[in-house]
């Protein structure tokens, strides 16, 4: 995920290194939260369950083997409108791209144990609270500078 540009100065001159140490020397190359691998492509469910190729098993947001679930090539085989049994869940497939995320959302606190490599969705879901803490104070300063000029 790159860095807003107001946000870079925040950052060490070693970002690169560092992100990519704990990315691909501590973690890997998989996100810490869901064991999604970085740089394939994978298919999943669009609620955080996704099909792990190498395990040959379906996975939950949490990287946790589910193993009730039938295989991709058995969902499309189910036929819709069969008694008892669903039409397919709608898949789809993402490349995964793993970035170092701050797990305390200071970008000035780069100790390694701060630092995460999650994927696009747990990095989005991790900071999903934030993103709206400050989407509400941006509102609030462009209403507070309209009553300033009102």
């Amino acid at each position: 995920m790159p860095i807003a540009r107001e946000h870079r100065w925040l950052y060490p001159i070693d970002w690169r290194e560092l992100s990519a140490f704990i990315r691909f020397g501590r973690a890997k190359g998989r996100c810490e939260h869901c064991r999604r691998p970085h740089g394939h492509n994978v298919l999943h469910l669009g609620d955080g369950i996704w099909w792990d190729e190498d395990a040959a098993h379906w996975r939950d947001g949490q990287g946790r083997g589910l193993r009730r679930l039938p295989s991709p090539d058995e969902l499309v085989r189910v036929q819709p409108g069969l008694a008892g049994i669903d039409p397919p869940a709608q898949t789809r497939i993402t490349r995964v791209v793993l970035a170092s995320a701050h797990l305390n959302h200071d970008p000035g606190d780069n100790r390694p144990r701060n630092l995460a490599a999650l994927c696009q969705r747990c990095h989005m879901v991790h900071d999903a609270t934030e993103h709206r803490r400050r989407r509400w104070l941006n509102a609030f300063r462009v209403r507070a500078i309209g009553d300033l000029f009102a």
